[in-house]
């Protein structure tokens, strides 16, 4: 066990403003008291209700059409949030923790971000409960050549502080200052639908990816993939649980390996509906990365990713669901202009059952997306 981080001004947390545009400038990633020192406006000090990182996309970010990886941004998505969540909960005295992520909710990809770009990630906290914190991130990428800025995404996330004397232990969040009352109607919302959300993907977590002999094209088990992963250090924080971006980061792989064996063509991440976080995943298990197409339309792919750990240095604990999330993705031509999907064709009545949920979600979204609701049947 890592000894706790330095202990932070004890100060009320920031409030949380109703503007949504957040920080247009790269904000240095201070030690919580370094940071709290720097905004002190007299006897109290206010933690950053705001942060962002900058990084320059590197050719190993990205496929082979140099377009980064989905998993890349996720990651980088990801890293924004774990920093500003953990500062906030370690913003009072108290325990000390570090913000475990536990969900994060669907990301849209809006416009693709390419080798030599440099993504600006910037991670707002927006609401809390007693036991989670909410954080809203945009990505914005800037081609360094030209001055253009763009917006390729935006995620919302939710953290649980964990004790650093006992990471099964769960503590209390600092509360947030609103300047608004609607904003924290709002958040509470917000909380109690993913809340009821999560405990719906809970009946999912039996399901296994079984492989079959010489699958059909175009059927489930003709692209469903594997990867398996020996979790080491780099893959952890400083208490040895995995990250939770380079867990996306390894399910967008797999889904995108899917995607290409079932289109053939060069395919990039449209969007990620929920990403559930079950269980942690500790240093020294192997996790298996499955991935199965579920649905098809015209230009669309929706791929399901379960992680599963075994974890083999301890013979106590079985094999378990440790996450899972559904992948859209889009099949792109050389031009990069978007191209029909081949049809899925479910065989089984497990997978025709699962072709019926994934059309049901991209009808949802796309009546989302038109601003209409869908009618009740």
């Amino acid at each position: 066990m890592a000894p706790p981080p330095p202990s932070p001004s004890m100060a009320p947390p920031g409030p949380i403003h109703s503007a949504p545009g957040l920080p247009d400038t790269c904000a240095l990633l201070q030690p919580p008291a370094a940071a709290a020192a720097a905004s002190m406006s007299g006897p109290a000090a206010e933690t950053p209700s705001a942060i962002q990182i900058c990084r320059i996309m590197r050719p190993d970010d990205a496929n082979v059409a140099g377009n980064v990886h989905g998993g890349t941004i996720l990651k980088m998505i990801e890293e924004a949030g774990a920093i500003i969540s953990t500062r906030h909960c370690n913003s009072q005295n108290g325990e000390r923790c570090v913000a475990a992520l536990a969900r994060v909710e669907r990301t849209d990809f809006l416009s693709p971000m390419c080798i030599g770009e440099v993504a600006h990630v910037s991670a707002g906290i927006t609401y809390t409960s007693k036991h989670s914190v909410e954080v809203q991130v945009n990505v914005m990428s800037e081609n360094i050549l030209t001055g253009t800025k763009k917006l390729t995404n935006k995620a919302t996330l939710w953290y649980v502080p964990l004790s650093l004397k006992n990471v099964d232990k769960v503590l209390e969040v600092p509360p947030v200052v609103y300047s608004r009352q609607e904003q924290e109607e709002e958040g509470r919302k917000r909380y109690e639908a993913q809340k009821l959300e999560r405990m719906e993907t809970k009946w999912r977590n039996g399901d296994i990816v079984q492989p079959v002999l010489n699958p059909e094209p175009n059927t489930v088990s003709y692209s469903q993939s594997s990867l398996i992963h020996l979790v080491g250090p780099s893959d952890c924080t400083l208490h040895g649980f995995v990250h939770g971006g380079v867990t996306m980061k390894l399910m967008d792989e797999v889904a995108g390996i899917v995607a290409a064996r079932h289109c053939k063509t060069n395919i990039v991440t449209a969007s990620v509906d929920a990403i559930n976080f079950h269980d942690k995943i500790r240093k020294g298990c192997v996790i298996t990365i499955s991935g199965r197409m579920t649905f098809t339309s015209n230009k669309s792919m929706e791929i399901e990713v379960l992680v599963d750990a075994d974890p083999v240095v301890d013979n106590s604990q079985k094999r378990y669901r440790a996450a899972s999330a559904f992948f859209t993705y889009v099949s792109l031509s050389q031009e990069g202009k978007p191209l029909p999907v081949p049809q899925l064709v479910p065989e089984t009545e497990d997978e025709k059952k699962r072709f019926e949920e994934g059309k049901g979600r991209y009808l949802q979204m796309k009546a989302k997306r038109q601003g209409q609701v869908e009618p009740q049947p």
